[in-house]
């Protein structure tokens, strides 16, 4: 569910600008209670996050085999985003609109990031994940309390000319899962990754890896 409006006549340049980073539309979310069930209640976007109120997202990991083992999409997110702006991120994700599901919400969210157009069967469900982050961005308390469904995309080594939803990525950069760890765990790239969730990835992938970090893009 979605509803647009009009940015206002001849705001101020700093108002501009965070009409921009806020994006030109709202989003309506169902709340989910403690054990992930929807409540019944729906909520607008900014006000999800300004409550903390429990919602419904999807995760999507892209990989590709190599020699070595396997290289993991990562992207970076607009300068123009409400949240991490320029940190690297999950390949794709996005958040569930009311009346949504998981799987038909990660099918859309790959394709308008990334220009992938997957099949159910090609996404490979691999659990929840439950995120907490709570922090401030252009002035605005943002608490962001998650159910996250993750799915593993395996893409071809040969069809990774990709085509970028410009609002939304910067840029995408393949990483050698091990190296990529490290560099979210040294802090060497700005970030919105949980690690548990990369771990739980490496796993997947039949990697044993252990330890946390913590998510260097929060605002102290």
């Amino acid at each position: 569910m979605k509803a647009f409006f009009r940015l206002g006549k001849n705001p101020s340049p700093k108002t501009k600008q965070k009409q921009r980073r806020m994006a030109v539309k709202q989003e309506f979310f169902d709340i989910r209670d403690k054990n992930g069930d929807i409540t019944g209640e729906i909520k607008e976007r900014s006000q999800v996050h300004k409550d903390g109120d429990f919602h419904g997202t999807v995760h999507i990991w892209v990989v590709k085999k190599t020699v070595k083992g396997y290289d993991v999409l990562l992207q970076k997110r607009s300068k123009d985003k409400d949240s991490f702006p320029e940190c690297y991120d999950i390949s794709s994700a996005g958040h569930l609109e009311a009346g949504h599901d998981y799987l038909e919400t990660a099918i859309r969210e790959l394709s308008e990031e990334l220009g992938i157009w997957a099949t159910q069967e090609e996404l490979e469900f691999f659990g929840f994940h439950e995120g907490f982050v709570e922090t401030e961005f252009y002035g605005e308390p943002f608490v962001n309390h998650e159910i996250s469904a993750m799915y593993l995309y395996h893409i071809d080594p040969d069809k990774t000319k990709l085509c970028l939803q410009a609002d939304e990525v910067e840029t995408v950069e393949f990483f050698d899962y091990m190296e990529g760890r490290k560099l979210i765990k040294n802090n060497r790239i700005r970030h919105c990754i949980f690690q548990d969730e990369y771990d739980a990835l490496g796993e997947k992938l039949g990697l044993q890896v252990t330890g946390k970090v913590r998510n260097n893009c929060e605002k102290k």
